[in-house]
């Protein structure tokens, strides 16, 4: 049994990729043993009618992966009406978390932006999904150079707000070990394994952090998803941290009655 932590629907703007449509997503991943993946939308990340593509979110989550695929809706803080669509995600489309973009959205974790929306989120009982970058810099367009988040300012933003639930995704690949163990200070804080690399990345990671706040993550359809369970499954770790990685950690992160979102 897994919960992948980490997908995205619709259609990546720069190249096709493998499953970008959602239904051959949804059976890919449903082969593999997925009882539930926490989607979000490529859409999100660069339509300025993020209420169209939350909308767009919600209905090919529940048109192709009822009962497997999760809405993670986009909120841009830096956008006028931001607060009615993280209302929206909450109180219409009854999703349990929110994804935030913030290089791609042009703020800066230590602005007052991220903060409010981190206050807004948690006060919203609203898991936050951080996307700390989307591809490998040597991938990128010429013309669209997007740098990873910089999370330095993180440890204080979580100690801020201690009823926030914060997960970072792809974060693994652009933090260094000394930041690691600075982030692994901020218990609220969970991490993914799509972007770990190199030989027992994963075994690694559950030992700096712990095995209790790594969870299964493949970046599908952006990466094979089978890449995320050759690496799972190379990290040799006993069954009790493996499982915990699999399904049980993001279980507890959101348990089954909050998958409709709402206050604590």
């Amino acid at each position: 049994m897994i919960v992948d932590t980490n997908v995205h629907l619709s259609r990546w703007p720069f190249r096709r990729l493998p499953d970008d449509e959602p239904a051959a997503l949804a059976a890919r991943l449903r082969r593999h043993g997925v009882v539930e993946a926490w989607g979000g939308s490529f859409d999100g990340i660069f339509h300025k009618d993020v209420r169209a593509a939350n909308a767009r979110l919600a209905g090919d989550c529940a048109a192709h992966g009822p009962g497997l695929l999760v809405p993670f809706g986009a909120v841009n803080p830096m956008l006028p009406d931001w607060r009615e669509d993280l209302r929206r995600c909450r109180e219409v489309h009854r999703m349990p978390g929110i994804r935030a973009y913030p290089n791609y959205h042009g703020y800066a974790l230590a602005g007052p932006e991220c903060d409010e929306l981190l206050r807004a989120a948690s006060d919203a009982g609203l898991l936050v999904q951080l996307v700390v970058q989307m591809e490998d810099d040597r991938m990128q367009h010429p013309l669209m150079k997007i740098p990873p988040v910089d999370l330095a300012p993180l440890p204080e933003l979580a100690r801020r707000h201690p009823r926030l639930r914060l997960m970072l995704l792809n974060g693994f690949r652009s933090l260094s070990a000394a930041a690691v163990k600075t982030l692994s200070s901020a218990p609220s804080v969970r991490f993914e394994i799509a972007m770990l690399e190199g030989v027992g990345a994963v075994a690694r990671a559950a030992e700096a952090v712990s095995a209790d706040r790594v969870l299964f993550g493949s970046h599908a359809p952006f990466y094979y998803f089978e890449s995320a369970l050759l690496k799972l499954d190379e990290a040799g770790l006993p069954e009790p941290a493996a499982g915990r990685i699999r399904h049980a950690n993001a279980r507890e992160l959101l348990p089954p009655n909050r998958r409709t979102g709402g206050k604590e």
